[in-house]
């Protein structure tokens, strides 16, 4: 009887636990390898899907910007976009304002809000409410697809599944982004001026000016840039986690908290690159006395 299989016999539990953990990093490797290849996949099929696929994209358009069922009666992703956009900007008006005022710049409220929300909060905020809404219920969507075998159905009549489920939400996902966007924008700007003006009594004359001051046409163009971005990637990846979900409906499950998990997780490290690209090293405003 040879050592390995004497420690395997008197420790049996620690031994599979170093099995398992020697094989994460081939498992992780191996993971990314199949979602490099099913980007490249939905990526490349998206002019077959623009031609043969049209009806269901304009249908997925549709289901994305209002959304169907109980999403539908509050206004789907639309509703919630907006909603969320106005918290998080109203935020960044509030904490602007206290930590501004402790040093006596109250003022520069609406140049804060203007850079703020602009290069960071608008995209992030955007993309985290596209991951939980559109993203999840289009990872759980495809995961019961595959468990149920309609994809494989899909393959048997000669349809490209990945064409016909991932490269329409891609193209979907990128069409409603922008008008969404448009929105989320228009309420990043408005809700700090109204919490501003309305509940800490600055004038809106003093906050317009700054406001208009540092708002700068190149940071609203590279923030769409960065929003459309950020949507194609949290598509793809909940679009990839529910394609190849496992494992009958408690594998849908666990897809779509790694779907989430992983989705999230981009949107932050999207952004932060997009800000060191663009920012890193010239702010492209000059702030003086």
């Amino acid at each position: 009887m040879t050592t390995a299989t004497v420690i395997r016999a008197r420790f049996p539990r620690t031994v599979n636990n170093f099995d398992n953990y020697s094989r994460a990093p081939g498992q992780a490797l191996d993971g990314f390898g199949r979602m490099v290849w099913f980007t490249l996949l939905s990526l490349g099929e998206i002019p077959l899907t623009l031609r043969r696929y049209r009806s269901e994209t304009v249908r997925l358009i549709a289901q994305i910007g209002m959304g169907t069922g109980a999403l539908a009666v509050v206004g789907g992703t639309v509703a919630i976009v907006a909603f969320v956009t106005v918290s998080g900007a109203s935020l960044v008006a509030i904490q602007g304002f206290a930590s501004l005022g402790n040093i006596g710049v109250g003022v520069f409220t609406g140049f804060f809000a203007a850079l703020v929300n602009v290069r960071i909060a608008a995209p992030v905020v955007t993309g985290i409410a596209l991951a939980a809404t559109v993203g999840a219920g289009a990872t759980a969507e495809l995961g019961a697809m595959r468990i149920s075998e309609e994809i494989d159905a899909l393959e048997v009549m000669g349809i490209k599944s990945i064409g016909f489920l991932a490269s329409t939400r891609i193209i979907a996902a990128s069409v409603v982004i922008l008008p969404l966007y448009g929105m989320a924008m228009i309420m990043a700007f408005l809700s700090p001026q109204l919490v501003t003006t309305a509940l800490y009594g600055q004038s809106s004359g003093t906050y317009n000016h700054y406001f208009r001051t540092f708002l700068r046409p190149e940071d609203v163009f590279w923030s769409f840039i960065v929003a459309v971005v950020i949507a194609i990637i949290v598509m793809i990846t909940h679009c990839y986690y529910g394609y190849s979900a496992a494992g009958g409906p408690a594998g849908v499950g666990v897809s779509v908290g790694r779907s989430m998990r992983f989705s999230l997780a981009a949107v932050v490290i999207v952004a932060m690159n997009a800000s060191l690209a663009l920012y890193g090293v010239d702010p492209n405003f000059n702030l003086s006395a």
